[in-house]
């Protein structure tokens, strides 16, 4: 599968969408879910074109990579989940149909500010 130029993440990284943004650096935008499904969801998405986790961990640079493991780090300790200064988080990434992605780019969506749950039912 190719990366798909027009996929709304790319839109919003290009400024064509707005976000309600709540971080971003030279390697990652992080921004809130538009259709929250706990009481705090935020999606980090790298700013490389990468469709999924196994896209990024073939082709992402290692700074790329670090990037993006510090962003959602830093995010979670914005959002007030981080260990150091919550209860902790769920980081969920889906990958392809299977695994039940929704958007061709590569996201981490961070759930937390409550008890998650079960991992899947």
């Amino acid at each position: 599968m190719n990366y798909d130029n027009n996929n709304i993440f790319a839109k919003i990284l290009r400024g064509e969408i707005p976000c309600n943004k709540i971080y971003e650096d030279d390697f990652v935008l992080s921004f809130h879910d538009i259709n929250p499904q706990k009481k705090i969801h935020a999606l980090v998405i790298p700013k490389g074109k990468y469709i999924d986790l196994d896209d990024f961990s073939l082709n992402a640079s290692p700074d790329e990579m670090v990037g993006l493991l510090k962003g959602i780090n830093i995010v979670a300790k914005k959002l007030g989940i981080s260990t150091e200064i919550g209860k902790g988080y769920r980081a969920l990434s889906n990958v392809s149909n299977d695994g039940g992605q929704e958007v061709p780019h590569l996201h981490f969506h961070l759930f937390g500010g409550e008890k998650i749950g079960k991992m899947v039912e």
